[in-house]
């Protein structure tokens, strides 16, 4: 049996809009999920907050404030890496 791709639909329906995850990126990452957000400090550890369909939410510079901010909005959280 063949590996299958899901699809952003996939995604969303999967999280039912109460599931999101934290990543780990560097700031150099951030222009390309947040082009407005101001320029930062290369070489520095940030964790970005998505949406089950990876619709990013926010950036902070710790894990535990990326998962405050999702409980404040009722949302599961998940790790990737």
């Amino acid at each position: 049996m063949g590996k299958q791709m899901m699809t952003e639909k996939d995604f969303t329906v999967l999280g039912g809009g109460k599931v999101a995850y934290v990543k780990p990126i560097r700031s150099e990452d951030v222009h390309s999920l947040y082009p407005q957000a101001p320029e930062l400090e290369p070489g520095m550890q940030l964790f970005a907050l998505h949406a089950a369909d990876g619709t990013p939410i926010l950036v902070t510079d710790s894990r535990e404030a990326a998962i405050a901010n999702a409980m404040t909005h009722e949302l599961e959280t998940v790790s990737v890496h």
